[in-house]
């Protein structure tokens, strides 16, 4: 006697709850799975000293730097907005010498280490100045901008030594440098978003001269990451080679700069950055005052840069999923002037319209942020593939690292304009009865590099722009392809207005 089998409808369901749990508990343990298989390829150490350099150092440390440094010289060193507006020039310096670093960890091997130990420099020189400025009772100005300026440094160090690494194991394992991009900008955005929305907390309850002794931890992980790097020892190195090698890579530069295809696009970069006026710290005193402004607390400034770094992560998905293969020119065209439109909103929230559109403070200034960070991570993203493109051969990482280089001396230039523009206005602690004037001046400058928008190429990302005979010596392609570096600013929450 045959039994009769079990009903066919039955058995379908219970085949597609055991694949949907199955798909579910998969979907779960990916990124595990993923981290795994990266360290599987290349090595634990260098997957641990991404995500340390990129999502603590850049991402989390970054976001309570910026939240820390604003209150420390609005609270502590209680100086005027044009004059932090200067001083975070100052801290912006040694991003502009990334060249020099990018050059030293290529052709100087330490002990006969490229990267180890410019991770452990990297590391001390962020630990001992913010020691300095968590300890010292009452320091003088200038000592905390050299200190503040110190930690830069160490994190640029470490943001070029950890690009190298990257760019080297993409040579190594071409099929995975998707995912090391990916696992760089992760790392990042996690980071930041998790650094911004503690940050306005840590500062209410331990202070920014706390936050900054907090910032010794990123610091001592970069040390962690230099002492356990698994990285091959470099035996018989002849110095004699490192002059020759830093000749032929400056040549090689300076005659790719001449091009007109190359120097009139990183123009257009320095431009676009100038002349986005910085009136941040105008805008933060703002924000915190009581009288004039809406008073916002400490936690709440530091979720509005944590809301705020959603609206870079959508423009980012929004870019590579439709906007990647579309001219740079137009590209360039509509996002710089969408960014001039943007800085409307800060015009509104000033003058308090918001409140007659029924539209509260704190609503409004998030919605504000999302907007600017959304519009600026869309201006951003074809200039960096532009300039990815404008790389001679050989010299990729060093040279790109000098565009990027142009790009944040026109954020420096931009620091001190919109300081000057504060001072001018007598925007001060207290008086912002002309801060609606300095929003309608930025916005205004903003869009005038229109006008030299004829500078940015109209090929589209698929297209080569660099001619074919492009001038370099073949010694610098030698000595320099083999650790090519790439050094690609990801960190854009430290971005300011």
């Amino acid at each position: 006697m045959m039994v009769e089998d079990e009903n066919p409808e039955t058995k379908l369901e219970d085949m597609e709850g055991d694949e949907l749990k199955y798909g579910f508990r998969d979907y779960m343990e990916a990124p595990l799975n993923w981290l795994k298989m990266l360290a599987k390829e290349m090595h634990w150490s260098f997957v641990f000293g991404v995500v340390i350099v990129y999502g603590v150092s850049q991402g989390l440390g970054g976001a309570l730097n910026r939240v820390g440094t604003e209150y420390y010289m609005k609270d502590v060193q209680k100086v005027q907005p044009s004059e932090a507006q200067i001083y975070q020039g100052f801290t912006s310096i040694p991003w502009m010498v990334k060249p020099i670093y990018g050059l030293m960890t290529d052709v100087i091997p330490i002990l006969g280490y490229h990267r180890r130990p410019y991770f452990i420099f990297a590391g001390v020189l962020g630990i001992v100045p913010m020691l300095f400025l968590s300890f010292h009772k009452k320091m003088h100005i200038f000592f905390a901008v050299l200190s503040l300026t110190a930690g830069s440094a160490g994190a640029a160090i470490a943001d070029v030594t950890v690009d190298a690494c990257v760019a080297q194991n993409s040579n190594k394992h071409q099929h995975l440098a998707p995912d090391m991009q990916s696992l760089c900008s992760l790392s990042s955005a996690t980071g930041s978003l998790l650094g911004f929305f503690l940050s306005g907390l840590l500062v209410h309850f331990i202070g920014p001269k706390g936050v900054f002794g907090l910032l010794t931890i990123p610091a001592a992980l970069i040390c962690l990451v230099g002492i356990i790097l698994h990285e091959p020892q470099t035996v018989n190195f002849s110095y004699k080679q490192v002059g020759q090698k830093f000749r032929d890579a400056i040549r090689a530069m300076g005659d790719t700069l001449k091009l007109p295809d190359v120097w009139r696009p990183c123009l257009y970069l320095y431009l676009s950055n100038a002349l986005s006026l910085n009136i941040y710290d105008g805008m933060f005193y703002w924000y915190t005052d009581s009288i004039a402004g809406p008073h916002f607390s400490q936690e709440f400034v530091g979720y509005i840069l944590a809301i705020g770094s959603a609206g870079a992560i959508l423009a980012s998905l929004l870019y590579q999923s439709i906007l990647k293969d579309q001219q740079f020119r137009d590209l360039c065209f509509w996002s710089q002037l969408f960014l001039g439109l943007s800085g409307m909103l800060d015009l509104l929230l000033v003058l308090r319209l918001n409140l007659k559109l029924g539209i509260p403070d704190h609503l409004f200034a998030v919605l504000d942020e999302c907007a600017y960070q959304f519009v600026g991570r869309l201006k951003w993203m074809p200039l960096l593939v532009l300039s990815a493109k404008l790389c001679p051969p050989g010299i990729e990482g060093t040279f790109f690292a000098l565009i990027m280089s142009i790009g944040n001396i026109g954020m420096f230039s931009s620091s001190w304009l919109g300081g000057i523009l504060l001072h001018i206005l007598s925007i001060t602690r207290t008086q912002f009865s002309n801060l609606w004037l300095a929003i309608l001046i930025r916005n205004i400058a903003r869009i005038c590099p229109l006008l030299v928008i004829f500078l940015v190429p109209r090929t589209d990302p698929n297209s080569s722009i660099l001619p074919s005979n492009i001038p370099i010596t073949d010694q610098t392609a030698e000595t320099l392809d083999d650790d090519r570096i790439e050094l690609v600013s990801l960190v854009t929450s430290v971005d300011r207005r």
